[in-house]
């Protein structure tokens, strides 16, 4: 206890408080009780006095340049681990998102019946939209007249939630929690504990500011926490399931609605030319298949076999099947 430097902390920030000059004020006050009260400055030798300041201020100067480039440290540190996960992370859903499309030889008697069924469900659809149709009777009902949606907060713009002590966010790999302190903090002055389907958030010696369990499970050895500027707490969550959206951090929460989220594509503008030519490919030829049309491949073949036929028009193709 006699050891322990933050023991009159209390006490003296009381009296910082009290002394609108900020520290001058309050180290003449600290100086003028010494003078008074004690022989500080007459009790010793002379120059005693000056020896013991300057050791002493130099001491915890030191001290406080040597925590501020710690923390300073620290921080890009953390930095630096958040953006590698970061990036990490946006390579890993590239590379699911966008799977190169397969390619299946059909026969032509196969073709043949796709093409009828495309015209057929083309005239199907014109048919429909020729006839008369009540529009009222067609739409679905309003979110808002779903009683089960009635008291659900709409997301906020990072499809989460904004409340009281924290903001949190999410993708559907990920969920981020920010919560800020209201003073400057260490990481060991923290509690956080990342369990699979519970978390717990706080200050040591305070009660606990979240307390619950999650509103789904996460990978624990994925999930990662960063102290920013010793005032605000970073988590980051990695979901288990990634193909659903949370409606609350944990159960305590008030849930959001999960039909109003609208989870924005990552830019193209963002990646590096090489992956951004190779994501374009992956989406063009993921529309050209969804359309019933060739591939970026596919064409391509095309063009070189119309080239040739071109080129050799003494040639029958009619009855040859190309792989």
């Amino acid at each position: 206890m006699a050891n322990d430097p933050e023991r009159f902390d209390s006490m003296l920030l009381a009296m910082a408080q009290q002394h609108e000059g900020g520290v001058k004020d309050l180290l003449r006050t600290i100086v003028g009780f010494l003078a008074r009260k004690t022989d500080f400055f007459t009790g010793g030798k002379e120059g005693d006095w000056e020896k013991v300041v300057k050791e002493t201020f130099y001491e915890h100067a030191k001290k406080a340049t040597e925590e501020a480039n710690r923390i300073k440290k620290e921080k890009e540190e953390a930095d630096k681990k958040l953006k590698e996960i970061q990036q990490r992370k946006e390579k890993e859903r590239l590379q699911q998102d966008f799977e190169a499309a397969s390619v299946t030889e059909l026969s032509e008697q196969e073709a043949e019946k796709m093409q009828e069924d495309i015209e057929k469900e083309q005239k199907k659809k014109a048919e429909i939209g020729d006839g008369d149709s009540n529009p009222e009777e067609v739409e679905p009902p309003e979110e808002d007249d779903d009683p089960k949606e009635k008291d659900k907060l709409k997301p906020n713009s990072g499809n989460g939630c904004d409340l009281e002590h924290y903001r949190w966010t999410q993708t559907l790999e990920e969920v981020e929690l920010r919560l800020p302190l209201r003073q400057v903090l260490r990481p060991r002055d923290l509690t956080v504990v990342i369990s699979k389907k519970h978390l717990k958030v706080g200050i040591k010696g305070q009660p606990l500011i979240i307390d619950g369990e999650l509103d789904a499970e996460v990978k624990i050895e994925e999930s990662t926490w960063v102290l920013q500027d010793g005032r605000n707490l970073l988590v980051n969550l990695e979901k288990v399931n990634k193909m659903n959206w949370w409606s609350r951090l944990v159960t305590t929460d008030p849930e959001i609605s999960t039909r109003k989220i609208n989870p924005e594509p990552s830019k193209l503008s963002d990646l590096d030319g090489e992956t951004r030519g190779l994501v374009e490919k992956m989406m063009y030829d993921q529309r050209q298949k969804e359309m019933g049309l060739p591939t970026s491949e596919e064409q391509k073949k095309q063009d070189v076999l119309k080239k040739f036929m071109e080129q050799h028009p003494e040639m029958d193709f009619s009855k040859c099947k190309f792989n």
